[in-house]
């Protein structure tokens, strides 16, 4: 079983903030689920998104991080947790003055992993290579 250390890994921006998964079908070969870390600087935000195939479950591990999940914003600080249904819209934000870091999983995998993500908001860094957790 591979052993994956957070700094091992190279963060992606494409969504804003800094995304690393950790343990994935292309790292681990998982068959049901990938996992990762999200960090944010405060005022830093990862972009509006839906998953049609998969449910989000995130844990906030340090600062103070505000998710609006379709039209509702629910605040979140170390040691609170949510599930993001799938096909909720959702927006991630450090809404404090601190580095923000959670805890971020996603299940069942989509059929494809170009199904799995879909963006309703302009990313900020669209120059970042798309996010990957398969071997394709």
């Amino acid at each position: 079983m591979p052993k994956i250390h957070v700094d091992s890994v190279e963060p992606n921006r494409r969504r804003g903030g800094e995304l690393r998964v950790l343990l994935s079908p292309k790292t681990a070969a998982s068959t049901s689920g990938f996992m990762g870390v999200v960090r944010l600087a405060p005022g830093e935000s990862i972009s509006e998104h839906y998953h049609p195939y998969s449910e989000e479950f995130l844990y906030v591990v340090s600062g103070h991080l505000q998710m609006r999940l379709d039209d509702e914003k629910i605040d979140l600080g170390p040691g609170e947790s949510l599930m993001v249904p799938i096909d909720a819209r959702h927006r991630l934000e450090n809404s404090g003055t601190e580095p923000a870091e959670g805890v971020f999983f996603l299940s069942p995998l989509a059929p494809r992993p170009e199904l799995g993500h879909v963006d309703t908001e302009e990313q900020p860094n669209q120059q970042e290579p798309q996010l990957s957790v398969s071997h394709e």
